[in-house]
């Protein structure tokens, strides 16, 4: 039995997966604590916890994403584009584009047919689309971040957020309000405002089915929908959105491992 881990340490969250051969999850955790924090570690242990094992029981460990050069506890690091890319290629047949939304970045990886990331495109100078911006949104609406996707349902006249800037656009959402637009129009716009964000990045490395959408952002069913509406196809949502960098790192620590047994 071969148990892998990988652990992936944004800025805002940490993650960690456990796999058992390579093959199946058998225990994951999402902490909302990123680089800096005890987050990382906090993962761990819950994620060892909930597999009934310890640290000794893990034959390698991967860490990726934002934070993984200061995690000690790991045998590699690995880039957040390829543990992103394997993540994704695991969970969904035939993945070919891959984007990816996380607290303070977004990305588009465009795959071949057997997983090997062919081209990559980050936004990562701007909080601009990604989970950091939908947080300020929500906290100028004083909604709770997870029933936007449901407000935004109810739109019937979604409203034009045309600022790109984070900044200006939460000034944007209280002009909205104070000119007492609706509020699910307003989420509305917020989510057609993310998508063509990303729309831009994804074209700069090309549109192939199967498209695949994780990140936290990903359980968002109004910015999914707000971007299928851009890229003009149909978006797959994995099970496992907020762990796929987690996974995919498990996934590459098991490969290592493999390799260095031969």
């Amino acid at each position: 039995m071969t148990y892998t881990m990988g652990v992936d340490i944004g800025s805002i969250t940490s993650k960690c997966a456990i796999l058992k051969n390579g093959q199946e999850i058998v225990a994951h955790a999402v902490i909302k604590a990123g680089t800096g924090s005890d987050g990382p570690e906090r993962a761990v242990s819950k994620t060892l916890n909930e597999a009934g094992l310890n640290r000794e029981d893990l034959t390698y460990v991967v860490a990726t994403g934002y934070g993984r050069v200061i995690y000690a506890d790991a045998d590699e690091e690995i880039s957040e584009i390829a543990c992103h890319a394997k993540g994704a290629a695991f969970q969904v047949e035939n993945a070919r584009t891959v984007i990816d939304i996380g607290g303070q970045d977004a990305k588009a990886i465009k795959l071949a047919a057997n997983g090997k990331v062919l081209k990559f495109e980050m936004n990562e100078k701007c909080a601009a689309g990604t989970g950091r911006f939908l947080d300020v949104m929500a906290q100028a609406l004083g909604y709770p971040v997870a029933e936007l996707g449901i407000l935004g349902k109810r739109s019937t006249e979604k409203v034009i957020i045309s600022s790109t800037c984070t900044v200006f656009a939460e000034s944007e959402v209280i002009s909205h309000l104070t000119a007492k637009k609706k509020v699910e129009d307003v989420v509305a716009g917020i989510h057609d405002s993310i998508a063509r964000r990303i729309a831009g990045l994804v074209r700069r490395v090309g549109i192939e089915e199967t498209v695949v959408m994780t990140g936290g952002v990903a359980q968002n069913k109004g910015v999914v929908n707000a971007l299928e509406e851009k890229l003009e196809c149909k978006l797959t949502v994995p099970p496992y959105t907020q762990i796929n960098g987690a996974l995919g790192a498990a996934i590459i620590a098991f490969e290592k491992n493999s390799r260095r047994l031969k």
